[in-house]
């Protein structure tokens, strides 16, 4: 490889993962426009396995709008990110994968608030009623805007409540 195509990969490799992270910030803030504009045109998400839907990224953001206020609070952290590029049409790195973990843990909202709480106002209250985690399998494809999803698969592996807090 020469310094070029490394120092191209590299870039790429930091693009790709700053999309991963807009991902996580457009669900966790309820940005469903971003969310939106994250997907290539055709681009789609399936929250199957986390007993969701599997479709369009506008479907899909519906589903996740009407389905999240159920949380106050949404926290995705989104790590273990392996990125890998691929070849579209000949060229090098017009398409990349990423599997990554996530764990994810949500408060449930109170008396109609789905604004998030402010944090000095909580303790040990503050902690969340609800946790997730699993694997992101995220199909990306480098566009003319650059990188967009062209597919979003989520493989939750578990899920729990928060145990009662004591007095």
């Amino acid at each position: 490889m020469t310094q070029r195509v490394e120092l191209a990969t590299v870039i790429d490799r930091l693009a790709v993962d700053e999309w991963v992270t807009e991902y996580a910030a457009a669900v966790d803030d309820g940005d469903w426009t971003a969310y939106r504009e994250l997907f290539a045109p055709g681009g789609r998400a399936d929250y199957r396995s986390a007993g969701g839907v599997e479709g369009d990224a506008g479907t899909v953001a519906d589903w996740l709008a009407e389905n999240l206020r159920l949380f106050s609070m949404r926290q995705h952290l989104i790590v273990n990110r392996r990125v890998r590029f691929a070849t579209l049409d000949q060229d090098l790195g017009d398409t990349a994968r990423v599997r990554a973990d996530y764990l994810n843990p949500m408060r449930f909202a109170t008396d109609g608030d789905t604004a998030p709480p402010d944090p000095s106002e909580h303790g040990p209250a503050g902690a969340p009623d609800f946790v997730s985690g699993g694997r992101y399998d995220f199909g990306l494809v480098r566009t003319a805007d650059g990188w967009r999803f062209l597919e979003v698969v989520v493989a939750e592996k578990w899920r729990g409540l928060s145990p009662p807090e004591r007095p």
